[in-house]
């Protein structure tokens, strides 16, 4: 809406019920409101193209209900197939059994995630580049998964805070913090989630660090399996957390012309928290790769 004609239809308005108190202080109220909402969107703070039309945002709101509903289903099942067939279970304390239900439920979202980010990135047709391709293209199937992921880090956060410092120190908190932001501002702006994907994809390391726990736990940190699964976990997160990122920072670049076209907000969020994301897995990987080394040493000198 044009500038002028906003203070014309205001002062139109003022003068014609002036007399009438409360209709003046709520055209008032509703000229401020737009003239807010104008500022919003050329901060870049909010973009609004009509992507955020009812059906999608009840696609939005159910996806993410059943995101958490799905935490709390596999926490609950993965505590009580854990009494019936792992007997070790009984034996834990309370922060472990805590600590075995929640990689329960991390590890059926990050299956679920990154099947669906896969089919997203390699088989669906939305981002296939030989159909015109954009980053900023959507679909329901993509909005579904980052409800969902959304869900999820909304109930592993609170799980998190609540017992902090049980379940995980402040990087977990700072992961998951960019992670949701991230998710929230793509899924409602609906730009850029060709990287959100890339990002979530990278959630299938997570059933093997979940798997080297549950083993650790269990006393098996001797087991083939244990070392099976360390070095199934280097490579798995060296293609899905190291070099990933890496051919993500080269996609940004390649399709520059269409990065610096998302609203300022995401711009930035782009050229900032993808790269803080990616110094976090590269930490991580410096930790599994001495703990892999220290793993094979030890099972070289075990008679």
């Amino acid at each position: 809406m044009d500038k002028q004609d906003d203070s014309f239809t205001f002062c139109a308005y003022s003068k014609e019920f002036s007399s009438h108190k409360y209709l003046d202080l709520f055209l008032l109220l509703r000229f401020w409101k737009v003239k807010m909402w104008d500022s919003e969107i050329a901060l870049g703070l909010i973009n609004i193209d009509g992507h955020a039309t009812p059906s999608k945002i009840l696609n939005w709101l159910s996806s993410i209900f059943a995101g958490i509903l799905m935490c709390k289903i596999v926490y609950d099942l993965t505590g009580t197939i854990s009494t019936l067939f792992f007997k070790g279970y009984s034996k834990l304390n309370r922060n472990e059994k805590l600590d075995w239900n929640n990689r329960g439920f991390s590890t059926f979202h990050a299956i679920v995630v990154a099947a669906g980010s896969l089919y997203l990135l390699l088989r669906s047709r939305v981002f296939d580049s030989a159909h015109n391709f954009n980053i900023n293209m959507t679909s329901t199937l993509s909005d579904t998964v980052m409800g969902v992921s959304i869900g999820y880090f909304i109930s592993d956060s609170a799980i998190l805070l609540y017992h902090f410092p049980v379940l995980g120190g402040l990087e977990f908190v700072l992961h998951h913090g960019l992670s949701t932001y991230s998710i929230i501002l793509s899924l409602l702006s609906g730009r850029a989630q060709i990287y959100i994907l890339m990002v979530l994809f990278s959630e299938c390391t997570t059933p093997f660090v979940n798997l080297r726990w549950y083993l650790d736990v269990a006393g098996q940190k001797n087991s083939k399996l244990y070392i099976f699964n360390g070095v199934a976990l280097f490579f798995g997160w060296l293609v899905a957390r190291v070099l990933l990122f890496v051919f993500l920072f080269y996609h940004m670049f390649i399709h520059f012309d269409q990065v610096k076209e998302v609203f300022p907000l995401g711009f930035y969020s782009l050229l900032t928290i993808a790269p803080l994301l990616a110094t976090m897995n590269a930490f991580w990987f410096w930790k599994i790769v001495n703990g892999l080394v220290k793993t094979l040493n030890k099972a070289k000198h075990s008679p």
